[in-house]
Formats: C-alpha cells, structure tokens, sequence
C-alpha cells in the first residue's frame, strides 16, 4: 500500500508548514495563549487564504470537497505546531452540517472562512457517553425551543454557530430520540462562560434558557439524530488522532535534539545506552500510532458504520497510549525542564493528554472495541 500523500495533499502539508514556521512559533504561540480572546484574527484570516477552512466544504457550497485523509494531512501539521485556532471544533462543526444536509448557507460561510462553529455535545454528568443527555429541545408552533446546559464545549465562546445535540423524545440514555440543532451563539437565552484549558486551548459551558430556534435549525430529522451524532464524533475522534500523531512526532524529534545537544561526562547524553533503548521505544509507540491513525482516517471515508466504529476506537485506544508513553518518556528525558512552562515539551504533552480525553478516553474507546459484534464472534 502506499502511504505518501497525494501532490496537493503534499502541497497543503507544506504551505501549513512553512505558515507555522514563520509566523506561528513558540512564542507567537504562548502570546495568543495569552491574549484575552485566546486565538488569533489573523491566523484564522491565513488559515481561510490557505484554502483549510475550505478543505471540508463540499463544491457546491464553495469548498475543495476533501474527504477525512485530506483532513488527516492539515490535522496532522496543526498538531506539530501545536496550532490554537479553532480549526478542530469548526471542520467537526461542518462535518455534521453536511450529514444534516440542510444548512448549505452556513457551510459556504465556512469555506469563506467567515463562520466559525463549536460543537456542544458534552453535559456534566454525560462524561464520554454522548447519547446521554439532558438537555430537552420541545416542539413550538414555529421551530423548538431549547432549555439544558453543556459542558467544556471546545472554542465554544469562539465560535458564531454551535451545534447542540438535545432530547426531544425518549428516555435520557437512549439513541431514539436525540435532535441536532445549529444555534447561533447570539441567540437569546444562550449564556456562554469561557476559559483557558491545561493545553492552552480555549473552552466554555453553555446554558440554554428557553432558547427559541426556528424549525430551520433542524438537523436532519426530529428525535433521529443518533446516527448523524455517532458519525460526527467518530470523524473527530479520528481528527484528533492525526493532530496527536503530529503532536507526537515533534515531540520526539525534539527529545532526540536534545540528547544530541545536551552533554554529561563530557558526552551528549544521547550516546548512553539506556537512553537510546527510550528512544527506540518512543519510536516503536510513535509508529504504530502513525499507522493506526492513518487507517482509522481511511475508513472514516467509508459505507461501513460498524468498520468505522471498530477501528476508530482501536486508533484512538492505540493513539492515546502512545501519547501518554512518548510524553511521559519525553518529560523525564529533559529532566526538570520537561515541565516548565518556556519549554514546548511540557505544551506538547499537555496537548497530547487533552487529546486523549476529548470524544472518548482510553477506557472508553477500549470498551467501545470490545461491544462490538464482530469482536464478540471472534472471541
């Protein structure tokens, strides 16, 4: 099978690349960490110029129509910069505008780079089981009205649109029953509180009060939106393994700089031989998690929901172990300047654990794997 990108894929690659490279480092980075709003106009601005934010779209509303591999490789680079905009929670957004498919308007805005979107899928006491939700969405005469509050919605006080996953029927854990809406953050009733996550990522809880949407809000169908919100969290679990695999990798090629440059005895402290076993199994970790995330991107593509809901929960499984293992390793490599704050290692790992816990941990995703038929046949 060959695993080299695509020309254009390539060219993506690259032109993030060089962007991050010149105006998007580590220092460029801590300030707009530290900046009141959290992320960047003007990145955002270039990531719109680069053709990113189009990427997603379909043609019809503007985009470039790129499928989950094309995603792969922008993630992918994001990762290695440790890139802040909310690029993650708007492509996630769209992705379930397109599974909708009733919001054309809203997605030409998003490959114009006009519209960011937040995802609010997560409620307190729903940790990782998204079908658990207690937020009611109730019929009115002319749309539905709103009423619940969610919980570390990712951006969610960056963004113009939110996509709020409700109940309009049903019981609170079960798949019947469930409702998408788009709703403006602007709309009455929507209390937005923001902050700054461990990673340095930006975060808020949202509270609906009686919030009126029109029927247009609508996802998809009324009370059948288990399917549309399975599949729209499975894309961003794999998302959020290509952004880790990059995270990974430069995570890595900076411990091993580091053990070249850093000398004890007189010698780099590389040349030690208990180290070097580290590293070879940083990169053992680091090369079944490239693999593992690149499939899971493959068949998030696909027809099949049961293939997709297999190995995208084995990806994220195998991602997140080795994340935890390469920046555990990495931290203890530094030393004492593995954790502190002027260092990208600490951002990275910190980035890396986030990751792990975002649309799923390792538990989770594990018993996910487990439930499923095909591995109850096998077993």
């Amino acid at each position: 099978m060959n695993f080299n990108y695509k020309e254009e894929q390539q060219q993506f690659a690259d032109a993030l690349r060089r962007w991050i490279g010149r105006d998007y480092g580590f220092e460029q980075r801590r300030a707009i960490v530290a900046s009141e709003q959290g992320v960047s106009d003007e990145a955002w601005a270039t990531l719109a110029e680069l053709g990113m934010t189009a990427l997603p779209v379909p043609e019809q509303q503007g985009g470039f129509d790129g499928g989950a591999v094309d995603l792969f490789v922008v993630m992918r680079e994001l990762g290695r910069g440790l890139v802040v905009e909310p690029y993650f929670a708007t492509v996630l957004g769209a992705h379930f505008l397109k599974l909708g498919g009733k919001h054309a308007d809203l997605l030409g805005k998003v490959a114009a780079g006009e519209l960011k979107l937040a995802c609010a899928l997560g409620e307190r006491q729903s940790r990782h089981e998204l079908r658990d939700i207690a937020t009611r969405a109730e019929a009115t005469g002319e749309g539905w009205r709103l009423s619940g509050e969610k919980k570390a919605v990712i951006h969610g006080a960056q963004a113009d649109v939110l996509v709020v996953s409700a109940r309009s029927s049903g019981e609170q854990c079960e798949e019947a029953g469930i409702s998408l809406f788009a709703v403006p953050l602007d709309t009455p009733g929507v209390h937005v509180t923001g902050y700054r996550t461990l990673d340095g990522l930006r975060a808020a809880d949202v509270r609906f009060d009686a919030v009126e949407v029109p029927a247009a809000a609508l996802l998809g169908e009324a009370g059948a939106g288990w399917d549309i919100l399975e599949a729209g969290a499975d894309h961003g679990a794999g998302l959020l393994c290509a952004e880790a695999l990059g995270a990974m990798e430069a995570l890595f090629d900076a411990t091993l700089d580091y053990l070249k440059t850093r000398q004890q005895f007189g010698v780099p402290i590389g040349k030690f031989q208990a180290l070097q076993h580290r590293m070879a199994d940083m990169y053992i970790h680091l090369e079944q998690a490239r693999s593992m995330a690149l499939l899971a991107a493959v068949k998030l593509d696909g027809d099949d929901a049961a293939e997709r809901r297999r190995v995208v929960s084995a990806a994220k499984y195998r991602v997140g172990q080795a994340a935890r293992f390469i920046g555990q390793q990495a931290v203890q490599l530094h030393g004492g300047m593995g954790v502190t704050d002027e260092l990208a290692a600490a951002h990275y790992f910190k980035r890396l654990s986030m990751i792990e816990l975002t649309l799923g941990d390792r538990d989770h995703h594990l018993a996910r794997f487990i439930a499923a038929p095909c591995f109850q046949e096998a077993a």
